[in-house]
């Protein structure tokens, strides 16, 4: 296993099934303001769900089509980060990331993807790093913001959550983009 800091008492690390039942207890914090934005919340419900949503991640990572990682601050999961889809051979990733209230306003969330983007553009040679937000989540579009991404445009009412249709934002980093801002850093 492998550990990223992500600040001082703050860590990146996968997130497994056998952890579901601390990814539960997570969830059940989270829940009422990460629901809206990431649709296996809402499924994640008790420890065969929740189990069953690791073991999905898992399965894509085995396939290398995607991954998910835990944000813990001081040994609490506190969030995460995934790579929703990943396709090495396209060239194109697309990184999702939740948190739950104790974790915000630190910028663990935008430290990690930091690594995602370092991992998936400059280690696993992808082309595209994609970040989509529904246009009622702020604080995610100002991740994509603070990490220098472009916003590529708008699908207008292109989801629906409990009977509302949502806008989504499509914000992109691409590699000779992200080499250059990793180099001014």
């Amino acid at each position: 296993m492998y550990t990223v800091a992500l600040a001082e008492n703050a860590e990146l690390r996968p997130l497994e099934p056998w952890q579901a039942e601390e990814f539960l207890a997570h969830m059940d914090r989270a829940r009422a303001t990460v629901d809206p934005f990431i649709p296996w919340a809402a499924s994640s419900t008790d420890l065969a769900s929740a189990r069953a949503t690791l073991q999905r991640y898992a399965d894509k990572q085995a396939g290398d089509t995607g991954r998910i990682y835990g944000i813990w601050l001081d040994g609490t999961l506190v969030g995460g980060t995934m790579f929703v889809h990943f396709d090495a051979k396209g060239g194109v990733c697309e990184i999702g990331v939740w948190s739950e209230p104790a974790g915000r306003g630190r910028g663990l969330v935008t430290e990690a993807v930091r690594h995602l983007l370092d991992y998936a553009l400059l280690e696993r040679g992808l082309y595209r790093a994609e970040w989509w937000n529904s246009t009622v989540n702020p604080r995610s579009r100002a991740t994509a913001q603070r990490l220098g991404m472009t916003l590529d445009g708008t699908l207008r009412k292109y989801t629906e959550h409990r009977g509302e249709r949502l806008d989504l934002e499509i914000w992109s980093m691409l590699a000779p983009e992200w080499r250059t801002a990793r180099q001014a850093a």
